[in-house]
């Protein structure tokens, strides 16, 4: 959530041990008070993490919380032998550094049939479903969003976040190497459905455009069986890998997060015919400019190595 990057990598040189630990000074309690978003954050970069080794020719051996003493401790990967030659992960390793939220409207063009089957199997490969609501499903989960993003301009908690996380001028921008800089927010949305979080929330913005967004939006309900920590991290694995696949195939992509932070609308969010699993997030997606990226937090930073 708003570019926070809730993680921190510690490497065992001696035992090639890839340590992932969420880093709990960037949680939010107040939106994420569970920190089920932090886990989702931290599955991503895990994600990107057993990308990487699988295009370096090794076999990530992936444990999710390894230790139940250790709540920071999310997952651990060993690099063990070659990787599979199968596992499909090494092709997306070029959309790592491509890959980024675009905040503009994107065009009606409709996702072909085909990709969004890839989509899905991308997100079944690591134990979740995506899935493309339609007809009165989609207007549910959009009036779903709706709702969330009245709830949330009127909530002081709120605030507290976007003032942390967001950065309204060129000075702090140019500084930070997290948080969302203020030419990533997008134009203000003045027309058409699409679920977009104002990340200025009550703020003003200096030159800041409006814009129609999409009238027939297409989104994605990505949701695993059930909610514990292990599926969250899970579900970030997932939509890292369902949005590296989307890079590659052109398409430009943003999250909205908003009615899964509110608990009564995201069990309104569940499969209307089933009733069953429990929706992580929504994908915005489609055809349309990619935007600019966020700043990412150096090596230095994020990674330790040890003997």
């Amino acid at each position: 959530m708003h570019n926070a990057q809730p993680w921190r990598f510690r490497y065992h040189r001696g035992s090639r041990v890839f340590e992932i630990r969420a880093d709990l000074e960037r949680a939010m309690p107040h939106a994420d008070p569970d920190a089920r978003g932090l886990h989702i954050g931290c599955g991503a970069a895990l994600l990107n993490l057993r990308v990487a080794a699988v295009h370096e020719g090794l076999h990530p051996e992936t444990l999710l919380l390894p230790d139940p003493a250790d709540r920071a401790l999310v997952a651990s990967v060993g690099l063990t032998g070659a990787a599979a030659a199968d596992s499909g992960l090494g092709a997306l390793y070029p959309a790592i550094r491509q890959r980024h939220s675009s905040r503009f409207p994107f065009d009606d063009r409709e996702i072909p049939q085909p990709l969004r089957e890839a989509l899905g199997e991308a997100a079944r490969a690591e134990g979740a479903a995506l899935t493309f609501p339609s007809s009165w499903h989609l207007d549910e989960v959009l009036e779903l969003a709706r709702e969330s993003e009245a709830r949330n301009m009127t909530d002081p908690g709120g605030d507290t976040d976007l003032a942390r996380w967001t950065r309204l001028d060129a000075a702090s921008a140019d500084t930070t190497d997290d948080g969302v800089p203020y030419d990533a927010f997008g134009p203000r949305k003045r027309g058409g459905k699409s679920p977009m979080r104002d990340l200025a929330g009550l703020r003003e913005v200096a030159g800041r455009d409006a814009a129609d967004f999409e009238r027939n939006p297409q989104l994605a309900l990505l949701s695993t069986p059930r909610d514990h920590p292990e599926d969250w991290l899970r579900a970030g694995q997932a939509v890292e890998r369902v949005l590296l696949l989307a890079t590659l195939e052109g398409l430009s992509s943003s999250l909205a997060t908003q009615p899964v932070e509110w608990t009564d609308l995201r069990w309104a969010l569940r499969d209307p015919v089933s009733g069953t699993g429990h929706v992580q997030l929504i994908l915005r997606l489609g055809y349309g400019p990619e935007g600019p990226g966020t700043p990412r937090r150096p090596a230095s930073d994020v990674l330790e190595v040890l003997p």
